[in-house]
């Protein structure tokens, strides 16, 4: 892999994380498309821990609330929070697990991609029309279990993490920004877990100067993004990025129809 492959891929992983639109999906149909090999879930990974420091970073200060009430004071709505993200990521810890031979070969075939790009485009359009200013629902444990549950879906290229959690959460009653705002303390535990898991079968003949330009350029195309989008969906709907998933889709089949 070349190094502007690498940072190709590391700025397509900043906007998929944080955008409803699937960074896996992204990282397995550039090479689709440019007919070159898929460059490893382990470079994947590394790409999603850029991701998850570029998430600590911007909400830093929540997360020094959450992580010091939840220590001291957990009977707090921050403290309760931090153990409420705790086991609001167990249902998508337990799907990596079980299904991790799945997610590596069947859930990365092109057409399953655009079927899910495209299904769960309209189920966001759906819970996005519901959106209000003010959030009608409280972070509480049915709530952000239910926003776990979804985020296991995200195992699928196509779903998107951030598409499925912010789409639970906004028919659950909470705000775009709320909603955007859990989606990404939510993302933090999983990717997480996953980066550390996958970080054990690292070597260092893997450390090259490809994956470290990807490593950097995902984790500053992630802090702008992150900015961006929740400055974004303040005054606007997901409705761009539903338009997005859906034309992706159907360029993704028309590609398939045409190789095959």
């Amino acid at each position: 892999m070349t190094t502007p492959d690498a940072v190709l891929l590391g700025l397509l992983q900043a906007l998929g994380e944080f955008l409803p639109i699937s960074s896996s999906a992204h990282l397995v149909l550039l090479p689709f498309f440019r007919g070159a090999q898929y460059q490893g879930v382990t470079f994947d990974v590394m790409l999603h821990l850029a991701t998850l420091l570029a998430v600590i970073l911007y909400f830093a200060k929540d997360w020094f609330f959450i992580i010091k009430n939840g220590l001291t004071k957990p009977t707090s709505q921050d403290g309760k929070t931090l153990w409420l993200l705790a086991l609001a990521t167990v249902p998508a810890g337990l799907a990596g697990v079980l299904l991790q031979d799945w997610i590596e070969t069947a859930f990365r075939n092109p057409l399953m991609i655009a079927a899910c790009l495209m299904v769960f485009a309209v189920i966001l359009w759906l819970a996005d029309r519901k959106a209000q200013n003010t959030d009608r629902a409280d972070i509480n444990l049915k709530n952000l279990l239910i926003i776990g549950c979804a985020q296991a879906l995200a195992l699928m290229p196509g779903v998107s993490r951030s598409g499925i959690t912010i789409t639970a959460a906004l028919f659950l009653g909470f705000s775009r920004s709320q909603s955007a705002r859990i989606s990404f303390l939510l993302s933090a535990p999983v990717i997480g877990g996953a980066a550390v898991l996958e970080l054990t079968h690292l070597t260092w003949a893997e450390i090259n100067g490809p994956l470290v330009w990807g490593f950097i350029s995902a984790f500053l195309g992630a802090l702008v993004v992150i900015g961006c989008l929740m400055k974004y969906i303040k005054t606007h709907s997901f409705n761009v990025f539903v338009i997005y998933r859906l034309l992706l889709g159907l360029v993704i089949i028309g590609w398939y129809i045409h190789l095959h």
